[in-house]
């Protein structure tokens, strides 16, 4: 698939087009799209459209991207896609939106994180259990040789230990 970069597109639909994401405005994010195909748009720094909604937890221009076939794999300049940034800010709602269009789940940014990682680091359980549940896979390790049990042991992220601990004890369904 292309996507169409920022130079090829009227600067005035795109600066309309981001306007309406960051506002959270889904209504205004459909009436651009009705004028030019932007719905894959990316700024120049890499940020797509859909990736931009889920960092400012505008979920109803994530449900309207997603319904006008946003790229659910665009990745962002730090090869963050739209699932790692919902896994990496607690948004459990959000992730399995972007699951049930297609997100792959163990997807990996540059540094090998994959969205568990992200949520355990910051003890998102809610997100944990939804990737889970979606087949992520637990032993899954980053750059470093660190899985998601080790990140929360390095970064003290207690909820999610002792979330995983049970997990893997097979004392948590899902």
């Amino acid at each position: 698939m292309t996507i169409p970069e920022l130079d090829n597109v009227p600067l005035e639909y795109a600066n309309q087009m981001f306007e309406a994401v960051r506002n959270g405005n889904a209504d205004g994010v459909l009436k651009c799209i009705q004028q030019v195909d932007l719905i894959n748009l990316i700024h120049t720094d890499g940020q797509s459209l859909l990736t931009l909604a889920c960092e400012l937890a505008h979920e109803d221009v994530v449900r309207v991207l997603l319904e006008k076939g946003a790229d659910v794999q665009a990745a962002n300049g730090l090869g963050q896609t739209p699932l790692m940034i919902a896994a990496a800010n607690g948004q459990a709602t959000m992730a399995k939106l972007l699951l049930d269009h297609g997100a792959a789940v163990d997807v990996q940014d540059a540094s090998g994180r994959t969205p568990l990682i992200l949520a355990a680091m910051s003890n998102h359980t809610d997100v944990m259990e939804v990737l889970l549940s979606d087949g992520a896979n637990i032993h899954h390790a980053d750059a470093e040789g660190r899985n998601a049990m080790d990140a929360a042991k390095i970064l003290n992220a207690e909820e999610s230990l002792a979330w995983l601990e049970l997990y893997l004890a097979g004392e948590k369904n899902i």
